[in-house]
């Protein structure tokens, strides 16, 4: 998957088309992602303790990752994903808009 935990990413389809956001999970084996603010649901919840009293909580859902797209560092703009070996031997990631390295996220 070519989107990592930490990347700016962009809706493309969908209710919250548009909106940007950090993703703060990624899930590679269901190819879902979890963007910070994007795809907000209602979850009920029954109180478990004294401390912890339930009621109706916002909670993050995960969106395909068909569905975002990574922004380019260059320009901000949304850009597929490729990848190339840099001279030192290393798989990179590489932003197919401008050609340039897109940096790892640091989470």
């Amino acid at each position: 998957m070519k989107i990592h935990k930490g990347d700016t990413v962009r809706v493309l389809t969908g209710k919250d088309r548009g909106a940007e956001g950090v993703v703060s999970a990624a899930f590679p084996d269901r190819e879902k992602v979890i963007v910070e603010g994007v795809n907000v649901a209602k979850r009920h919840t029954k109180p478990r303790s004294a401390e912890d009293p339930g009621g109706i909580l916002d909670k993050e859902m995960p969106i395909d990752v068909s569905n975002v797209a990574l922004l380019s560092p260059k320009d901000g703009k949304p850009t597929r994903v490729g990848y190339k070996v840099d001279s030192k031997g290393n798989k990179v990631r590489v932003c197919r808009r401008s050609g340039e390295e897109i940096p790892e996220a640091s989470s």
